[in-house]
Order: C-alpha cells, then structure tokens, then sequence
C-alpha cells in the first residue's frame, strides 16, 4: 500500500521536530556529535519503526524511503552546531516534544486505518507512534521514560488525539478538519498540562500501598 502525500507530510515533520527533542536531550547530556545525531534518530524513527512492524507495513518507511534518514540527521546536525540560538533547552524539549506528538499520533492513526486497523486498534497504533521514540530516547539518556513519569500528563493527550483521527476518518468527517482538530486536543492538552503542572490520577489510596 503506497503512503499518501499527507501521511508522508505528517510523518517527516513529526520525525524532524522529535528528533530535535532527541538532539536537545543529547546536547543537554553533553554527548559527541555522534551520539547527537544517533538520539535525534532514534527519537524521530523510534514510533514510526514500531507502528510499521506492528501493522505489518515492511520494509519499514524508515529503511525503504531516504528522507525518513536524512530528515532526523539534519536535525541532528542542526541541534549540535546550532543549540546555543535555540535557547533555554529544557521548555524548548518539551515543545518540540509535544509537536511531535501530535503530528505523529496523527500520522499513526492514519496509517493504521490505510492498513485496516479498526478505529480502536488505529488509536492505539497512533500513541504508540507518538511515545515510542520517546521512550527509547529517555532510556539511551539514562532518563525515566516520559510516559511513566507521574508529574508528566503525556499519554492521555496522545491517546485522545489518535481517537480523534482514528473515529473521525472511520466515520468519514472531513478529514482536513479532523487531523486538524486531533492537533490541537492533542498539542494544545499536552502544553495546557506543562502549564498547569497537571498530573494523571492515581489509585486511590495508592500512597498507603
């Protein structure tokens, strides 16, 4: 099945703005410019990697398709020689972090619904697309993953966005208007939380445990 110009869109701008989360976290722990360039990949190829072997859709884009490469190097690079213009790295990871996740939640869903996942199963696929890199970003950095981080309110914006996409397309909405939509609950939720410093609920009780 041949990607769509939008799914290809999606998927190289979310590769690029989280492997600029992955250069940034790799920068911040003072790594070589190797060591650069390899966590911007990792983090912008991790998810779509783990979508594509999961769904079945092989070779996966990242081996079969050149940009899928020279897009999270590029940032990589631009991380390494760049970062002082960039700021103060800690709120500026969790930006680029948040964008990526949402174009590629996005990207996920889509995908997976090309593939004849079912809306539920497409969402799941969307999340984990948009936390896999991620999570094999924070463990090369010796870092807890985000998404297990209690004061960090990730996977439920996630997970909200990719339903978004996965039962709005399924149920034929326009699309534009719904990839839209999945963006914002997603990036806007996910920022809204950083600000507020929200946390997701535990257990009741769970202290005494």
């Amino acid at each position: 099945m041949e990607p769509t110009l939008t799914l290809i869109t999606l998927d190289l701008a979310g590769c690029f703005v989280f492997a600029l989360s992955g250069g940034l976290v790799a920068v911040r722990k003072e790594l070589d410019i190797f060591g650069v360039v390899v966590l911007a990949c990792v983090t912008g190829l991790g998810g779509g990697f783990l979508r594509d072997m999961a769904i079945g859709a092989t070779p996966v884009a990242a081996l079969s398709d050149w940009r899928y490469l020279v897009v999270p190097m590029c940032a990589g690079l631009l991380t390494f020689f760049f970062h002082p213009a960039l700021g103060r790295l800690g709120p500026l990871i969790n930006v680029f972090d948040a964008l990526g996740l949402g174009l590629f939640v996005i990207a996920g869903a889509l995908k997976a619904l090309d593939y004849g996942l079912s809306p539920l199963a497409a969402a799941i696929m969307g999340l984990a697309t948009g936390v896999g890199g991620g999570v094999i970003r924070d463990v090369l950095a010796g870092l807890v993953p985000v998404i297990l981080r209690r004061s960090v309110f990730y996977a439920i914006p996630g997970f909200a966005g990719a339903s978004v996409v996965a039962f709005g397309l399924y149920f034929e909405l326009p699309p534009d208007a719904v990839m839209a939509a999945a963006f914002v609950i997603c990036v806007g939720w996910r920022l809204l939380a950083m600000w507020r410093h929200w946390e997701a609920p535990l257990p009741r009780g769970s202290a005494s445990v």
